[in-house]
């Protein structure tokens, strides 16, 4: 090979890697959203299973308040919720990704299971809402984890606009 087929090469290669590199980038930005919306649906599936199973209240709750930097489920023992760091923690997972998700304000933080596997606010009221897996830097939902107030919870993958994805 001579010097000026090496150069042509490489030149083609360049280019052919600069159309090439955004649409790689949506793509794996699509798949971290969809994996982030699985796990976080099967964390609250698994948090209300554990509630019925042990009869006990079980809490998951947002790492340092925002659901896009994980979240932990916890067993509360003490009735206090994510708020004593002496409950047994029985799963926990860190969204390393930086997908954004947001919620609206009755599942902002955490949602509570007591021991029928119904979601009900530290209060006592009925707790239903929906978290949303946002596309990075817009306000637009890509998926919804729903969660019903009789504690059932379903996955949607339906893109819409969301004024909280601006605010996550």
């Amino acid at each position: 090979m001579t010097l000026i087929q090496l150069v042509i090469t490489l030149s083609i290669v360049a280019i052919t890697a600069q159309f090439a590199s955004p649409a790689y980038h949506t793509l794996t930005e699509q798949q971290r959203r969809q994996t982030t919306a699985e796990q976080l649906a099967n964390s609250l599936r698994k948090a209300r299973s554990e509630a019925l199973i042990r009869h006990q209240y079980v809490v998951i709750h947002a790492l340092d308040d925002d659901w896009s930097n994980g979240w932990r489920v916890i067993l509360d023992e003490s009735g206090q919720g994510h708020t004593d760091e002496n409950n047994p923690v029985l799963a926990e997972k860190q969204n390393r990704n930086l997908i954004p998700v947001a919620a609206n304000s009755p599942v902002k933080h955490y949602v509570r299971f007591n021991p029928l596997g119904e979601p009900l606010l530290s209060a006592g009221g009925f707790q239903a809402g929906t978290l949303h897996v946002c596309q990075v830097k817009e306000a637009l939902s890509h998926y919804q984890i729903v969660l019903a107030k009789s504690g059932r919870i379903s996955l949607r993958n339906q893109k819409s606009a969301q004024a909280l994805c601006a605010m996550a």
